[in-house]
């Protein structure tokens, strides 16, 4: 059931997404060749803890993989989409794009964002991938206010990268988020305007556009968590949750750094 959220709710939204927010911009300052996805990781949880709030995807649990989530991030590498788990052995190296998707727990309230960042100099093709992933998005968070559907939503990111010669994830969606940190309604990266449900002020979405620059198969990794290219092709993903109003969208995880 898709619940519309009151005033006393986004007080605890707004922060968690505004500490999911803080994260990202920090890493956006530690990114660099040579440093691991675990230390990524231990600096988002750090932050995350001394805002008094709890990593919402560390042990996290899904039906069919038999170990939770290990980390307070995912951190994922060129050709990996969504889920990638930190290590200690895993080195960032000058040119590479890593995606890092944040999810925070305070007050009982859910905030979720990611983005993708440049690793030191990077190709002309992947900073472009970059800048149409995270256009898509800014495109999709214009279509969502009140009255509008679903579809007008994915349409924005679909009409947007596919007409910039990009392929879509499909498989994965963006969701609804609130007392839960996925909730109806799913959000897909494309559909028809005008199509879907119908937003209405007070829902709580997070969108998130993931982007390859090959074809558009997927598959999963040996951990069961990452989600690849399956051609072996780069991929970014950018992700903002909102608040629809009235007037528009309210942006509940204001990250600055793109």
């Amino acid at each position: 059931m898709i619940t519309l959220k009151k005033e006393k709710d986004l007080q605890y939204m707004r922060k968690a997404g505004q500490i999911v927010a803080d994260v990202l911009d920090l890493i956006a300052e530690i990114v660099r060749p040579g440093i691991t996805t675990a230390y990524i990781d231990k600096a988002a949880e750090d932050l995350i803890s001394r805002e008094g709030a709890t990593p919402a995807f560390k042990g996290y649990r899904v039906p069919g993989i038999p170990i939770a989530f290990p980390g307070a991030v995912c951190a994922s590498i060129n050709n990996e989409i969504v889920h990638g788990i930190p290590s200690q052995d895993r080195y960032l190296e000058e040119g590479d794009i890593i995606s890092i998707d944040v999810g925070t727990c305070y007050g009982g309230y859910y905030g979720d964002a990611a983005c993708t960042y440049p690793v030191g100099r990077i190709s002309r093709e992947r900073q472009r991938l970059i800048d149409v992933t995270l256009e898509s998005l800014n495109r999709a968070i214009a279509e969502a206010k009140d009255g509008n559907t679903i579809g007008d939503i994915g349409h924005a990111v679909e009409s947007y990268v596919i007409g910039n010669g990009f392929g879509l994830v499909r498989d994965y969606t963006g969701h609804g988020l609130g007392m839960h940190l996925h909730e109806p309604p799913q959000v897909p990266n494309f559909g028809h305007p005008g199509r879907g449900v119908t937003l209405k002020a007070g829902m709580t979405i997070a969108i998130e556009p993931m982007v390859m620059s090959g074809a558009e198969d997927t598959i999963v990794g040996s951990d069961r968590w990452v989600v690849l290219t399956a051609d072996g092709s780069d991929a970014a993903h950018f992700e903002r949750s909102v608040l629809i109003t009235k007037d528009g969208a309210e942006v509940l995880t204001p990250w600055k750094w793109a």
